[in-house]
C-alpha cells in the first residue's frame, strides 16, 4: 500500500464518504424498499422443478445463498486484503458488482423477471458484503488507533444521514408519482433501485480518489490459502479456550435472531399485517433512529455492570420480541415492538465485539485471525438464521411460526452466553 499522511482529514473524509454510499443498499435494498415490493410483486407460490416455495421463503433463502458465498469467500478475501496490496482493486470491483446489480433491479417487474430480480439482490448482496471487507481493512491504514473509534463513528454518520436522504427521495416517488412525471408507485420504486446503484457508485469515486493507491505485491497463492489457514488457526486455538467457544456459540445464536430479523422484519410486515410502503419506510426509520439511543444506553449498562449483565438483557428483550411478534395483528403495537428491536439491535452488536475483544488473550499478537474467525460465525449466523426462518414458513406457509422459532435461537445464546465467564463482568 503507498505510504499515506495518517489523520488527514481529505482522507478520512473519502474513508466515510464510502459509508454514504453503500448505505444506500444496506437501507433501500436490504432493509426497506425492495423486501416489500419482492413480496407485492411476486406470486404468493413459486414452483421450481419439483419444489415449491412461499415468496417470502424464497427470498429468506436468496439471502442464506447470498451469505453462504460470503462466507466461503469472507476468510479469502481478507487474506487478499492484508497481503496483495490490491484493497483498491478489490474495492472497485465489488463496488461495481452491488451497484450494476442494483441498477438491474429497475428491470425487475413481477412475475416474468422473478429469477432476474432474485440474482440481482443477491449480487447486490454479495457485493456489499464483499466490498465492506476491504473498504474496514483501510482505517488502520489512514488513521492512528486512538482515532479508530472516532473515525469509524463518523462512517456511520455518513450513511445514516446519506441512505436517509436517498430513502425519503424514493419514498416521495413511490407516494407521489405524478409529482415526478412517472405513471405508478411500481415505477417509482423501480427507479428508486436504479437510483441505489447510480448514488453507490458515484459518491463511491471521491473514495476511490483520495484513498492511498495501491502497491501491488506479487500475487502468489500462499495469499489465497492465508486467509483460510488464519481462520483454522483462529479455529484450533478456540477449541482450548472454553470461555471464546462458549461466547461464540451464544453468538452464533443469537446473531442468527438479530440478522434475521432485521433482514426480514419489513416483509413480515407487509405480509402478516399488511403495511403499506409508507408504513415500512416510517417502521425502518423508528429502528435506525431508537438504535442510536439503544446502543448507547446499553453500552452504558455495560459499563456499570458488565457486558455479560447487558447482552443477556438484551437476549431477554428479544426473546420477548419474537413471542410478541406472534401475537401481533395491531399496525401500533407491531410499532411498538419495532421500538424495542432498534433499542437492542445496535447495542447488542457492538457490546458483542468489544466482549470478544475481552476474551482475546492479552498475549496475543495475532489478533487478525481470531477476529476473521469471528467474522466467518457472524455470516454463518446469517445463512443459519434466514434458512430457517424460511424452511419454518415455507413448511407451516405462516411467518408468525418462524418469527417464534426465531425464539428458541436467541434462548441457545442466553444457554451459552450464561456459561461463558466474560472479563469485567459483575454476574460472573
Amino acid at each position: 500500500m503507498a505510504t499515506t499522511e495518517l489523520n488527514n482529514k481529505k482522507t478520512i473524509n473519502a474513508w466515510a464518504i464510502f459509508d454514504w454510499a453503500n448505505s444506500a443498499y444496506a437501507l433501500v435494498i436490504s432493509t426497506a424498499i425492495f423486501p416489500g415490493y419482492f413480496e407485492e410483486y411476486t406470486p404468493k407460490e413459486i414452483t421450481l422443478g419439483f419444489l415449491t416455495f412461499s415468496n417470502s421463503s424464497l427470498y429468506s433463502f436468496a439471502v442464506s445463498f447470498s451469505y453462504i458465498i460470503i462466507a466461503s469467500l469472507s476468510p479469502l478475501l481478507s487474506g487478499i486484503a492484508d497481503f496483495s496490496g490490491r484493497r483498491m482493486f478489490f474495492l472497485k470491483m465489488f463496488t461495481l458488482i452491488g451497484s450494476i446489480a442494483c441498477t438491474a433491479l429497475y428491470f425487475f417487474k413481477g412475475e416474468p423477471q422473478l429469477w432476474l430480480g432474485t440474482s440481482a439482490f443477491i449480487l447486490a448482496t454479495i457485493g456489499f458484503a464483499g466490498s465492506l471487507v476491504f473498504y474496514d481493512s483501510y482505517l488502520p491504514l489512514i488513521v492512528t488507533e486512538d482515532k479508530y473509534n472516532k473515525v469509524s463513528a463518523k462512517g456511520f454518520t455518513y450513511g445514516y444521514i446519506g441512505s436517509v436522504i436517498l430513502l425519503i427521495v424514493i419514498l416521495m416517488m413511490i407516494q407521489k408519482p405524478d409529482w415526478f412525471g412517472i405513471a405508478d408507485g411500481q415505477i417509482g420504486a423501480r427507479i428508486g433501485f436504479l437510483l441505489v446503484g447510480i448514488w453507490w457508485l458515484g459518491f463511491a469515486q471521491y473514495t476511490f480518489k483520495y484513498l492511498p493507491k495501491d502497491k501491488k505485491v506479487l500475487f502468489t497463492f500462499s495469499m489465497v490459502k492465508n486467509g483460510y489457514k488464519e481462520v483454522y488457526n483462529a479455529f484450533q486455538r478456540v477449541k482450548r479456550m472454553p470461555d471464546i467457544r462458549s461466547f461464540l456459540l451464544a453468538f452464533f445464536f443469537y446473531s442468527a435472531g438479530v440478522q434475521t430479523v432485521i433482514y426480514l422484519a419489513t416483509i413480515f410486515a407487509k405480509k402478516e399485517l399488511d403495511f403499506a410502503t409508507a408504513e415500512l419506510i416510517l417502521l425502518v426509520l423508528i429502528l435506525q433512529l431508537v438504535a442510536i439511543g439503544g446502543a448507547y444506553m446499553f453500552s452504558t449498562l455495560g459499563n456499570k455492570k458488565g457486558n455479560k449483565f447487558s447482552i443477556l438483557t438484551m437476549i431477554v428483550i428479544w426473546v420477548v420480541i419474537c413471542i410478541a411478534a406472534y401475537f401481533t395483528y395491531d399496525k401500533v403495537f407491531f410499532y411498538i415492538i419495532a421500538g424495542f428491536v432498534g433499542m437492542v439491535m445496535g447495542g447488542i452488536q457492538s457490546l458483542s465485539r468489544a466482549s470478544y475483544s475481552m476474551l482475546i488473550p492479552e498475549k496475543e499478537q495475532d489478533t487478525t485471525s481470531y477476529f476473521s474467525f469471528y467474522d466467518v460465525v457472524y455470516k454463518s449466523a446469517i445463512v443459519g438464521g434466514t434458512f430457517l426462518f424460511g424452511l419454518v414458513d415455507n413448511i407451516t406457509n405462516n411467518m408468525r411460526y418462524s418469527v417464534l422459532t426465531l425464539a428458541f435461537l436467541f434462548i441457545a445464546g442466553f444457554y451459552f452466553m450464561w456459561q461463558t465467564n466474560l472479563k469485567g463482568s459483575r454476574i460472573d
